[in-house]
């Protein structure tokens, strides 16, 4: 009966994806029932990808109900360390799924599906893919609970909707409302020279426009004296009702003397595309300035769907003469907008000196495989790791790799392997290889020994360095002491931390059996829950072992005196 039940849920559910042709404005009810205000927008910039969905804050607390939008069903669970921490996929007959992540936990039989799953495994992290029979839901079914895990930098609910092919959408168009009664605000614009020969305000670098507000909002920009192709890019937050987070736009339009240029819209992405956020931006002054420059024209090697029209790619041929009017309009989902005006004027160009390229630079062609060596490192692009073809600065001194400075993106893994045949053997297999903070000191990087060649994969340039981690794990109990009792506890709680490579593994028992313990990464704190029941009437004898990344390991023993409740 439940194989046919199963089969016939997996058929209306796939059926149904035609309801997808029309965005539905009032199936989805608010995932909490408190006022809604964003601490993130759909489609914001951030570290390497976009966001692919909303950030609703929660007073600063965890454990706010979480009620399921929709009738469906628990389609995924994932629990990780980092990124989701705790998150729950939920699949619903019109074809969508809804995901709620950095849970505090889950509810009811899905909380005992998980803890059995984690006890069955023993492990922290899973990931679980129930049947659409196992795990069915009514519209206003409490999920989980709100909270604060995984890589989140504090308690919020991250809710995303996504379609039949698993995109993330923009949950505004599905009509979940939040007040916003501001216009987006401006930082900054540039104007870029794009090629050779082409110049702005006689000069080949990116040119930050000065701007005036007017008293209607509006901005208007000093003249602009160009020559050749040119581009232009914003920096542009905006801000809803009740919060000053500095939030995403939802639609980004330019036009060139009256004629529509390039469109930026705030929709719809696919994960397979988000990373080209870094192509998207000026990535160089990013680094440098820690504001991101959206940039109005599309340039080689970026696929993104979010530009939805253009033309010549967004770019202007300024000739010797012309003046023109280029305008940006920013706007919220909402309708509340900014218009930028710049005027621009075509110049004749300045001569500019070239100096001569540096024959000791790398030269890496985008389209294609690269390999080199320096010293005792080598290092392997694959084809299309780069946007574009670049010169790039690497050099190596001893177990030290200058590899460039981090102003230019990576897109796809780049292969770092070292020789340590030099070493002693006894030594080697402490060794991993670790990018240097602005400390100097090395962070782990994800390193494989091969013999005597130690491979790492990065996507980030810096420096790189051969280091060795010969310290073990810290253990140390918070809230308990050896031998005392403690039956008024509801957790037990230890703190552990590696200052080198890093926790790579841990596990507990309780007189000999596995206890699952939840590691908060962001206070280095180990929690074992005592609802779980695995302990003995008076006497208990906790056993944990920590592991770190190059294989260092601290095992810690203790006994505590506890009554059952």
């Amino acid at each position: 009966m439940k194989h046919i039940l199963t089969s016939f849920l997996t058929m209306l559910f796939i059926g149904s994806t035609f309801a997808q042709k029309e965005i539905p404005k009032d199936y989805f009810d608010n995932p909490l029932q408190i006022p809604l205000i964003l601490a993130g927008s759909f489609g914001e910039l951030r570290s390497n990808h976009f966001h692919s969905g909303v950030d609703i804050k929660t007073k600063q607390v965890e454990g706010i109900p979480i009620y399921a939008p929709a009738d469906g069903y628990v389609s995924r669970i994932k629990v990780a360390h980092f990124g989701f921490g705790k998150a729950l996929y939920l699949k619903h007959p019109n074809g969508y799924s809804t995901v709620y992540a950095h849970l505090q936990r889950y509810d009811g039989n899905i909380q005992t599906l998980v803890k059995s799953a984690q006890y069955k495994k023993e492990k922290y992290e899973i990931e679980l893919f129930p049947e659409p029979a196992d795990i069915p839901v009514k519209k206003g079914d409490i999920i989980g609970y709100t909270g604060n895990s995984g890589s989140s930098g504090g308690p919020h609910l991250h809710f995303e909707i996504r379609d039949a092919a698993s995109r993330p959408m923009n949950p505004l168009l599905f009509g979940i409302e939040i007040p916003d009664t501001k216009k987006p605000i401006i930082n900054s614009v540039f104007a870029y020279p794009i090629g050779d020969g082409a110049q702005v305000n006689r000069d080949v670098k990116p040119y930050k426009v000065r701007l005036t507000k007017l008293k209607d909002g509006s901005y208007k920009a000093e003249n602009v004296e160009a020559n050749g192709k040119i581009g232009f890019g914003i920096s542009t937050h905006d801000q809803q009702n009740g919060a000053s987070n500095k939030n995403g736009v939802y639609q980004i339009k330019t036009a060139h003397n009256g004629q529509e240029k390039f469109n930026v819209l705030f929709e719809k992405f696919s994960f397979n595309e988000t990373r080209y956020l870094n192509r998207f931006i000026d990535y160089e002054y990013f680094k440098k300035n820690r504001s991101r420059i959206q940039k109005l024209f599309r340039e080689t090697n970026n696929p993104l769907s979010i530009i939805k029209n253009e033309e010549d790619n967004g770019f202007i041929n300024v000739p010797v003469g012309f003046e023109s009017s280029f305008t940006i309009e920013v706007c919220d989902y909402l309708d509340n907008k900014v218009i930028i005006r710049i005027p621009i004027k075509g110049v004749p160009i300045k001569p500019v000196d070239e100096k001569l390229r540096d024959p000791n630079l790398e030269y890496v062609i985008a389209s294609g495989n690269n390999t080199m060596s320096h010293g005792k490192f080598d290092i392997y692009f694959p084809a299309q790791s780069l946007y574009e073809d670049s010169y790039l600065d690497i050099s190596a001194k001893g177990d030290t790799l200058s590899f460039h400075k981090d102003k230019i993106p990576i897109h796809k893994n780049v292969t770092i392997s070292a020789d340590i045949s030099g070493y002693k053997t006894n030594d080697k297999s402490k060794l991993y290889l670790g990018r240097l903070n602005y400390k100097g000191i090395p962070y782990y990087s994800n390193t494989k020994l091969e013999g005597n060649i130690l491979k790492t994969w990065v996507r980030t340039f810096g420096d790189y360095v051969i280091a060795a981690d010969v310290t073990k794990p810290v253990i140390k109990a918070v809230n308990f002491s050896e031998g005392k009792w403690i039956s008024s506890n509801k957790t037990l709680q230890l703190k552990i931390q590696d200052s080198e490579s890093g926790i790579s593994s841990y596990r507990a028992t309780l007189n000999g059996k596995y206890i699952l313990t939840e590691y908060e990464h962001k206070k280095d704190v180990l929690t074992y829950d005592f609802d779980d029941n695995i302990i003995s009437d008076s006497e208990n004898n906790l056993k944990l072992i920590v592991t770190d990344n190059v294989g260092n390991s601290t095992t810690f023993e203790a006994t505590f005196f506890r009554k059952q409740s």
